[in-house]
């Protein structure tokens, strides 16, 4: 028996990873009963308060918004079941539901994850996967159940990752991307011409949500680790470093083996400036060299190396720590 495209879905999600889906959705014909996001918070210097990306979407879009201060809260769950939905579609809504919430649909509730299942559960899939250097990645929807993303897959797609692309970059093109597999899983699900199939938790890796005391440089680390903690922890929280007391931001720069036989510098400690001209600011790390191309001084705007070294003046004796 086939269904039609239902008219009581109702919609979960906060960040912009999360709004081409609901655009998607609508775009689909899928009616889309009401979007529930995170409550709105002070950003910025000002401390004002703003809509979730997803809120302002929903709202551009003529949907019902709700923003229960709590996914727990008995009003809220109480009034979702009096919707009937058919189907609840997450992405990205930043809190785990509770058994109450995922118990309401009729056919379960369907999440989008920006990783190929089982690898990288949990809240920064995108970010561990550039961290750890892998060259590929994807997005899988899945059937929730009480775990932490241990639900059975319906769909998945895998992309590469490009050597230079920052989790920021992977995060807007997977955006994209897991807003078409989700239409179509919907689709198929409502079809009944998709079957779920069991997670295998042996090869199950975890990806915890990110800190932002990770963003600082261990100079011990080797070159490529370096670079590719760098493009895993951008826009959030950023790489950064510490020279003469102050903060520096790394904003990209260039993993080397060596540099003008840097290897018989044996006097060079990790973080040491080894040479600093217009194209780079070269650091000893572990195992190699890893050349500053952008950095961002404390209270500063952006740029360039040689922007830089313009007002700053670094010599061997100078360091990163």
């Amino acid at each position: 028996m086939a269904y039609d495209i239902p008219h009581r879905i109702v919609f979960m999600g906060t960040p912009w990873f999360a709004v081409p889906s609901l655009k998607a959705l609508v775009e689909a014909g899928f009616d889309i009963m009401e979007v529930v996001t995170r409550p709105e918070k002070p950003v910025g210097r000002g401390r004002i308060a703003a809509p979730t990306p997803v809120k302002q979407c929903a709202l551009e879009l003529g949907l019902k918004v709700s923003e229960p201060a709590s996914i727990g809260d008995r009003g809220f769950i109480k009034r979702i079941a009096s919707l009937a939905p058919d189907l609840i579609v997450v992405v990205a809504y930043g809190k785990i539901l509770p058994l109450e919430v995922l118990r309401i649909p009729r056919m379960g509730c369907v999440n989008l994850h920006a990783s190929v299942l089982p690898s990288y559960r949990g809240a920064a899939p995108i970010n561990r996967a550039i961290m750890n250097g892998d060259k590929k990645t994807g997005v899988s929807t899945m059937l929730m159940d009480s775990g932490m993303d241990t639900g059975p897959v319906l769909l998945k797609e895998e992309a590469g990752i490009g050597p230079d692309e920052t989790a920021g970059e992977l995060s807007e093109r997977l955006s994209v991307s897991g807003a078409g597999v989700l239409v179509k899983t919907l689709k198929l699900l409502f079809d009944g011409k998709i079957t779920p199939k069991p997670q295998d938790n042996a090869r199950a890796t975890y990806a915890p949500a990110l800190k932002k005391e990770e963003g600082r440089i261990d100079w011990n680390l080797s070159p490529d680790e370096i670079r590719n903690r760098i493009r895993g922890l951008s826009p959030w929280p950023g790489a950064y470093t510490h020279l003469n007391g102050r903060l520096v931001k790394i904003h990209g720069g260039e993993a080397l083996s060596d540099f003008r036989g840097i290897s018989e510098k044996r006097d060079v400690k990790p973080g040491g400036v080894v040479f600093a001209a217009d194209d780079g600011i070269v650091v000893k790390c572990g195992k190699g060299v890893f050349k500053i191309t952008e950095l961002q001084p404390e209270s500063k705007r952006r740029m360039s190396a040689a922007q830089y070294l313009r007002g700053h003046r670094l010599g061997e004796e100078s360091g990163f720590a």
